[in-house]
């Protein structure tokens, strides 16, 4: 069985957060992931993090994000350029993806533009 494309998993990560069901965006993810988020200075890591992260960061601040670009770089890691709004205003980033041979997040480097 063919794993999900990397696109697929982006557009499924956006919009579960978006709705802000961490149950399944967590789904996304291997336990062992590791979310580098270098606008608020810490490294989320593993399934435990990642909920941590999510929770605070989306659900916490009602962000919904907008995909506003996709640069593929191969099959398993692309930059996605991306639109946030929530109780914080407005902000623009990037999230780099990683995914592993399952086909599961184990990477996402994030930064705000």
């Amino acid at each position: 069985m063919k794993p999900v494309s990397i696109e697929k998993i982006i557009e499924q990560l956006i919009n579960t957060t978006n709705a802000f069901d961490v149950k399944t965006a967590l789904s996304l993810f291997a336990a062992n992931a590791v979310i580098d988020d270098v606008s608020v200075g810490e490294k989320f890591k593993h399934t435990a993090g990642i909920r941590k992260y999510l929770e605070q960061f989306f659900v916490g601040y009602h962000t919904v994000t907008r995909l506003e670009s996709l640069e593929l770089i191969n099959d398993r890691q692309a930059n996605a350029q991306v639109d946030f709004t929530g109780d914080f205003g407005h902000e623009t980033g990037a999230l780099h993806v990683t995914l592993n041979n399952d086909g599961l997040i184990v990477a996402i480097d994030a930064y705000l533009d």
